[in-house]
């Protein structure tokens, strides 16, 4: 046994099957791409040679053989060094205000978490609504969503939020496997990757966005995302609620050391900070410019990017550039590389053939307003259960989903939105990194995310029957 090993008390024969699974997947990772590019297949050059650095860049993030981002750059350089495409058309997603905007949110998150804005906020929130089980579920699904306006990063709320349950159970003397604990962390994970398609703040539902612009030409407000998904985030918060506490009934009904456990860390915060201040300052103002960008029209994109920079600047002494560690960079390249996919598939004249693949039996589906909606937002389930990464499959399928849009009439933004609330529904721990997030904190298993996560795409797909047909006519977005 090897002494990482025997230190973190891993078997030799764990250590072996990991070794072996991981050599598997880089084989798997080179070996089809390299067929693809040599195959006899009945197509262009170009086309035939971008469907195998294609399948590189989903294999890649699929498998996690390296990290995301490196795995992007990689593809995006192999995209250029081959001559596949040109430069520009190659890294095009490093232009775009999408790829910025994913980094501008997460600098959002350094700024709520280390300034302790947030976690102020969450114990607020909490303290108003009470401290039974049920009502504490409720307090943390209605922070998370909350939290969202000033954190536009799934995990950043996941990790912000945690502390705070698992010091419920902590001062209730229960275990983290008990249902208390399973109940508390599932649902604050799973509706923090839910609300990141609701509203635009995930950097799946930025780079949806992105993509939706670019491809599908037409322009997607921030405001008018919001209120198309509002009434679906009133039930989500509802349903989230109600499931989680029929799931995962308490040990305790009371949770009597709750409310003495937020009052004793409000009081050991003090009174607001001055960094506290600013924050909420400079989030707010973010916040009221997105909604009411029906008014202005200023691009999110831009407006986050402009609190961001604000933030950096060492006159307000709220972030430090070595705050920004490595993974935002990686994230970031991630991103881009996502973006930059779609725009090699558009020029190599790739898409029409993958139009034809995946969405040619639905086009008599999407005809019909109720069939429509449930075979896109099922089909955009399943393809996330295969593609993995909820990024990858929206850098991968939206450019198609937009070509299909444009080749049959329909509306671009109906469908991207659908599709991208589609990626909110989850049963699978890889499907995204704020689930592994959760998942890394010892509460809850992968049954118990297949359970909640089933039941809340089941009602995610019925009360869309209702809000695309009725309510999003009524803001302007219909699907035909």
């Amino acid at each position: 046994m090897s002494a990482a090993a025997a230190t973190l008390g891993v078997s030799p024969e764990v250590t072996s099957r990991t070794r072996f699974r991981t050599i598997l997947y880089a084989l798997l990772v080179i070996v089809v791409p390299a067929a693809l590019w040599f195959a006899p297949l009945p197509l262009e050059t170009r086309s035939r040679h971008a469907i195998a650095l294609c399948s590189f860049l989903i294999l890649g993030w699929i498998t996690e053989v390296l990290d995301h981002g490196l795995t992007g750059l990689i593809g995006c350089y192999l995209f250029w060094a081959l001559d596949v495409v040109r430069f520009d058309v190659a890294f095009s997603g490093f232009a775009s205000d999408s790829a910025w905007f994913a980094l501008a949110a997460m600098i959002f998150g350094i700024l709520a978490g280390k300034s302790g804005l947030a976690r102020r906020l969450a114990y607020r929130v909490m303290l108003r609504i009470g401290t039974t089980y049920s009502r504490v579920l409720l307090a943390l699904i209605l922070a998370d969503f909350l939290l969202t306006f000033l954190i536009p990063n799934g995990l950043a709320r996941v990790v912000t939020l945690a502390p705070i349950a698992l010091g419920f159970i902590e001062a209730l003397g229960l275990a983290p496997g008990s249902n208390i604990a399973r109940g508390m962390l599932l649902v604050l994970t799973y509706t923090a990757g839910v609300f990141d398609k609701t509203i635009i703040a995930g950097t799946a539902s930025i780079t949806a966005r992105g993509l939706i612009e670019s491809l599908g030409h037409v322009h997607v407000l921030w405001s008018r995302w919001f209120l198309a998904y509002l009434p679906s985030d009133i039930v989500i918060i509802l349903a989230a609620w109600w499931l989680t506490a029929r799931l995962f009934p308490p040990e305790k009904t009371a949770l009597s050391g709750g409310i003495l456990f937020l009052q004793d860390e409000l009081r050991g915060m003090g009174p607001w900070t001055t960094p506290e201040k600013k924050s909420l300052a400079l989030i707010l103002t973010a916040s009221v410019l997105w909604m009411t960008d029906f008014l202005h029209h200023l691009p999110p994109s831009l407006i986050c990017m402009g609190v961001a920079l604000v933030a950096l600047l060492p006159v307000t002494g709220l972030i430090e550039f070595r705050d920004m560690k490595l993974k935002y960079v990686l994230l970031f390249f991630f991103v881009a590389s996502a973006l930059s996919l779609g725009e090699v598939l558009k020029a190599t004249r790739t898409l029409d053939l993958l139009a034809k693949a995946l969405f040619s039996t639905m086009a008599p589906l999407l005809a019909r307003p109720y069939v429509s909606t449930l075979a896109l937002y099922w089909t955009g389930f399943a393809s996330h259960i295969f593609l993995g990464s909820e990024v990858s499959m929206m850098g991968m399928s939206m450019p198609v989903l937009m070509d299909f849009a444009r080749l049959h009439g329909l509306n671009p933004l109906a469908l991207g939105m659908i599709w991208t609330f589609s990626g909110g529904g989850k049963v699978f721990m890889y499907q995204s990194a704020v689930l592994i997030g959760g998942y890394s904190f010892g509460c809850f298993k992968a049954k118990d995310l297949f359970r909640l996560g089933l039941c809340m795409s089941v009602i995610d797909s019925i009360q869309l029957l209702l809000l695309v047909p009725f309510y999003w006519p009524l803001i302007g977005i219909s699907v035909t």
